[in-house]
């Protein structure tokens, strides 16, 4: 039973790929178009991907400057890498002293000469935060707290830039997920309209089936597999699309990231990400003809 089975999926698979390439023009073309629908949510979901990954660890854990008073004592210190340990908001913390933060003053803004001929350092010892919070409520009430530690002379936060991420990337997101359901409905749309043609170009074929007693399943079978299988190569389309341009975007991006010294390319799709595409789109291309199936195959009756 089970062999018979197999064998019956295996020739309508078989007799599947051979319609599938007896037009090639036309599947190729139906192919890309769909391809390229998918490739427009998924590329705009990679280039979000990579640049939240880029901006992750400010996202995730943003960075608190704790600046101090002047003169304090080394017990003044203790006490305060003490709190900070005992803190569960803190993830971690750096101490940077006043001849440091001065020796990278000089160094990354080129006034070695003019700070030389300073009376004192200006600079104040400093503590950077790593913390657990990312709300911008957390972060402010956690600043307001730390504010009237006695050994504080001022905190520094600036968390309107992180909001204001979150929000960019709540609308991308959104932005993201409206263009799939409308790119998908547009496969699911061109896929009804290819099956509906093959099953009027097959009307009499469908007929004589019927007749020596063909069931609607075996009659309905070739045309799912046929969706399903150029939904599949879509979603392969759109994977070559979407490495092609990448590669490009990448040439182009070597300029900007030499410009600004910043280390930063885009980062292909995930194994998981690309068989989620491929699942994704053969079930596009079967949803299509199922339904095309149902509303056209019951028409057709022997005469």
């Amino acid at each position: 039973m089970i062999r018979t089975w197999i064998t019956q999926h295996a020739f309508v698979l078989l007799h599947t790929l051979k319609s599938l390439f007896s037009t090639p023009m036309t599947s190729l073309l139906s192919i890309i178009v769909m391809g390229i629908a998918m490739s427009l949510p998924t590329g705009i979901y990679i280039v979000m991907k990579n640049v939240q990954s880029a901006a992750g660890q400010a996202i995730d854990l943003p960075q608190m400057s704790l600046f101090l008073k002047y003169d304090l004592t080394p017990q003044d210190l203790a006490n305060i890498r003490k709190r900070l340990e005992e803190d569960p908001n803190i993830v971690s913390f750096q101490y940077v002293s006043k001849e440091a933060a001065l020796y990278q003053l000089q160094q990354s803004s080129g006034w070695t000469d003019i700070t030389i001929h300073l009376s004192r350092n200006p600079l104040p010892d400093t503590f950077i935060l790593h913390t657990q919070a990312s709300s911008s409520e957390s972060l402010e009430q956690l600043r307001h707290a730390m504010q009237k530690w006695p050994e504080i002379e001022h905190v520094q936060f600036d968390s309107v830039w992180i909001e204001r991420l979150h929000e960019l990337l709540k609308l991308g997101r959104f932005m993201i997920l409206m263009l799939a359901i409308f790119l998908s409905i547009a496969i699911i749309a061109i896929m009804f309209n290819t099956i509906r043609l093959q099953i009027l170009t097959q009307q009499n074929e469908i007929e004589i089936s019927k007749l020596i007693g063909a069931t609607d399943s075996f009659i309905r079978r070739p045309f799912l597999y046929f969706g399903t299988l150029q939904g599949f190569l879509s979603g392969v389309a759109a994977l070559m699309i979407i490495a092609f341009f990448i590669e490009k975007l990448n040439e182009e991006l070597v300029g900007l990231t030499r410009v600004y010294h910043i280390d930063f390319h885009l980062q292909h799709l995930s194994v998981d990400d690309s068989l989620s595409l491929l699942i994704f789109s053969a079930c596009l291309g079967w949803s299509g003809a199922r339904i095309s199936v149902a509303s056209h195959l019951w028409q057709i009756e022997p005469r």
